[in-house]
């Protein structure tokens, strides 16, 4: 697998004379290896979200050996130049793209449209093609159990979470780690800090320092590519969880668990279909019932008979038969979102824009 950085990137694609490429369709030898492309908008570490992707392209490999080829594009920030560099990989030979970032949406999409013989992955997002699916976590299950735990273990009842970007995603994560840390603790209040970032360690220590500073004492990191929270948070001696991978390593005293994504099901299975001719667009919105979302290193401080219904709790979800968002739900304004006997559907949750009751920190405008 290679790792090729964005300046490494602009260059090659400053020397190929990008206004060649538009409107060319790639073409790969009939014999010659399935070129893969995964585009991530971080540096790749050994944590977080380019991990957990980059990760999941693993069993491909192992499964395929030499009959695919994988190139990693780390630190490729959204908007033209990636637009750019997604349209060089695939006229350089390479048919299936994996477009890791809700930024990258619109030029991945008009690449799957003049490329129809190339498969795009696109993370996060919601436009569907016959060559193009976007595919998303359903987080917010794994985000509940998280919730549970954090109320189990806090003093205050204050919990705090720093935050990427005010997307439905993210928010659907906050949201039911609120609803989690109620069904433990009613009285359980979010305070949430937006970092408006995906890769701004500085920034995101500073939102946990703030947020300790308000009492909060138990911290989720939700959405960070590095361990900035979770390094800042066990310093401070005080609990955090996160999304995507284990972070244990870093906080070895205060951990609590991560709410953490395994791709591999989904990424070979697209490729196999890729590979048999029979790939079709679709909205992958995956969870635990497909096992690509599961709770990792949960701690042992958790009080056995929470950790024991969190265990209840995840057997409903993963069979289908429960969901975070459940009536009754009720929004921070006061009004329902859904009513005793009613459940949220997936099309309510990718569309969220608004927070429960008990997340104190209004939404930015």
């Amino acid at each position: 697998m290679t790792n090729i950085t964005r300046r490494t990137l602009m260059q090659g694609v400053a020397a190929a004379g990008l206004a060649s490429t538009f409107g060319t369709r790639a073409a790969v030898a009939a014999d010659g290896p399935l070129g893969i492309t995964l585009v991530v908008p971080s540096p790749i570490g050994d944590v977080g979200w380019g991990r957990a992707l980059q990760d999941g392209l693993e069993p491909v490999k192992a499964a395929y050996g030499d009959k695919v080829k994988v190139t990693v594009l780390e630190n490729i920030a959204e908007g033209p130049d990636a637009d750019r560099i997604m349209t060089k990989s695939v006229a350089d030979g390479n048919n299936f793209l994996i477009a890791g970032s809700f930024g990258y949406q619109n030029g991945a999409l008009q690449i799957a449209r003049r490329n129809p013989k190339v498969t795009v992955l696109h993370a996060s997002g919601y436009q569907v093609a016959p060559n193009f699916s976007p595919f998303a976590a359903k987080n917010f299950e794994g985000t509940y159990l998280l919730g549970m735990a954090a109320a189990a273990v806090s003093k205050t009842g204050k919990l705090g979470s720093v935050s990427a970007f005010a997307i439905p995603e993210l928010i659907a994560s906050v949201n039911a780690f609120t609803l989690g840390a109620q069904a433990v603790n009613p009285k359980a209040e979010v305070t949430v800090v937006w970092v408006n970032s995906w890769f701004d360690p500085a920034k995101e220590q500073e939102a946990a320092k703030a947020l300790v500073a308000q009492n909060c004492d138990v911290i989720f990191s939700n959405a960070q590519d590095t361990p900035s929270v979770v390094s800042a948070c066990e310093a401070a001696g005080v609990y955090s969880l996160n999304l995507n991978s284990s972070m244990k390593k870093y906080a070895p005293k205060f951990y609590l668990g991560c709410a953490a994504t395994d791709w591999s099901p989904f990424f070979k299975a697209s490729v196999d279909a890729h590979l048999a001719g029979t790939f079709k667009g679709a909205n992958a919105f995956l969870g635990m019932k497909e096992k690509v979302v599961h709770i990792a290193d949960a701690s042992p401080d958790i009080p056995a008979d929470v950790a024991a219904k969190m265990k209840e709790v995840e057997a409903r979800l993963a069979d289908g038969s429960g969901s975070p968002f459940a009536g009754p739900v009720t929004k921070a304004d006061g009004s329902q979102a859904a009513a005793v006997g009613a459940t949220l559907s997936d099309a309510d949750i990718i569309a969220m824009d608004w927070h429960v009751k008990g997340v104190t920190t209004p939404l930015p405008k």
